[in-house]
């Protein structure tokens, strides 16, 4: 599953994505997810004018996702009952999500943000 931001640097053509990520992401042995949770995320940071897009993002964001065979993710009730068991490493609710979808679904994230990092009982994909 993809953190937001990997997912924006992946269909941005950013070079601080990593060859390796990169490379996992166009494996086509790989099912990547991005959740909805990170299409939220960065309609309410354009809405802001935190994050520029060449387009609106609420079309723009779901037919990158699936141009690039990206796999949406919904918020079930049960990854929403992570969060119950989850320690407060940070306030974020938007990576909190992230984490208890990864957890519900048996999930590796692909992340750089090391507030993520941080949580010992999730699977993070290494970038090396």
């Amino acid at each position: 599953m993809l953190d937001t931001h990997i997912f924006l640097w992946f269909i941005s053509g950013d070079s601080r994505l990593s060859v390796s990520f990169r490379d996992a992401i166009r494996d086509p042995d790989n099912q990547i997810y991005l959740s909805v949770v990170s299409v939220w995320e960065a309609i309410i940071k354009y809405q802001l004018g935190k994050l520029p897009l060449p387009e609106s993002p609420e079309t723009y964001l779901p037919r990158q996702r699936a141009n690039h065979l990206i796999y949406s993710l919904n918020v079930d009730e049960e990854s929403v009952a992570q969060l119950a068991k989850l320690p407060l490493l940070h306030r974020d609710p938007f990576d909190r999500l992230l984490i208890c979808q990864s957890l519900q679904h048996k999930l590796i994230i692909v992340t750089e943000d090391p507030a993520i990092i941080a949580y010992p009982m999730i699977s993070i994909l290494d970038k090396s």
